[in-house]
């Protein structure tokens, strides 16, 4: 019987600052996955693999595979992952999976990702998707940290993207990116789910508040970010799409390793 996993060598490691990391591998041509999809990742340890679920920041096109982790100290898998070096192994599953895909949203003309911390990581995926920009008007990406080291990726969403060969100018016309820190000072201050509630990010982005007959809303982050934003929606009519039964919004219950 095959290993349920595949083993991968890591490519490059690039430490964003103390607490976060990201991290490419190489890729096994049989790994086909959707944009916004996650694997399993992980090592062995003590003859056995340690692994948890991590969504993909690379794009399905692309022929290695990214992945932007938290570090902490005393957890089983990243105290372990943050030391990664080139040519380390990396354990992948073969079987990605995940909400956060088009299929399970239905047709709309806005599309919100909203994201904090690693969340960022399905969304990077997304916006590096021209599916997608054909399926909407406008992307808004937000991006809620608590400290300004934290916008991980900033400089590939503000810069490397809008000069993209081949996306460039959907990216240009059609990509609005928000990101937003709690703790210093920044151009946009304050909780994702605040500006939300009380409208001033629209007022920003210069769009209307959420509307569950044009908006379509994708969320991954912390589990309170979640159910707060959730909530949010709901209370708008805005309803959850599934597999089965494509929605207005979606978001990511399987959560990296906290």
């Amino acid at each position: 019987m095959s290993s349920p996993y595949i083993s991968e060598t890591v490519l490059s490691v690039h430490h964003w600052n103390d607490t976060l990391f990201s991290f490419k591998t190489t890729r096994d041509p049989g790994l086909r996955f959707k944009t916004g999809q996650f694997v399993m990742i992980g090592l062995t340890v003590n003859g056995k693999p340690l692994m948890r679920a991590y969504s993909i920041v690379s794009a399905p096109y692309e022929d290695h595979l990214e992945f932007y982790s938290i570090k902490v100290q005393n957890g089983p898998l990243t105290s372990r992952l943050q030391h990664l070096q080139v040519g380390d192994t990396l354990l992948v599953s073969r079987k990605p999976t995940g909400s956060l895909i088009m299929d399970n949203l239905k047709p709309g003309k806005r599309l919100y990702l909203l994201s904090t911390g690693t969340g960022l990581a399905p969304f990077m995926s997304v916006i590096r998707d021209p599916e997608f920009y054909a399926a909407f008007d406008k992307i808004i990406l937000t991006h809620g940290v608590r400290i300004v080291s934290e916008l991980g990726y900033h400089a590939t969403i503000t810069q490397e993207l809008p000069n993209n060969e081949f996306f460039g100018e959907e990216v240009r016309q059609q990509l609005i990116y928000y990101p937003t820190v709690t703790r210093e000072s920044f151009a946009h201050q304050g909780r994702l789910t605040d500006l939300i509630d009380n409208g001033q990010l629209f007022r920003d982005i210069d769009l209307p508040t959420l509307d569950p007959r044009e908006d379509r809303v994708m969320i991954c982050g912390s589990p309170s970010m979640l159910k707060d934003l959730v909530q949010i929606l709901e209370q708008r009519g805005f309803s959850e799409g599934t597999s089965n039964a494509p929605g207005d919004y979606v978001i990511e219950r399987a959560f990296v390793e906290k």
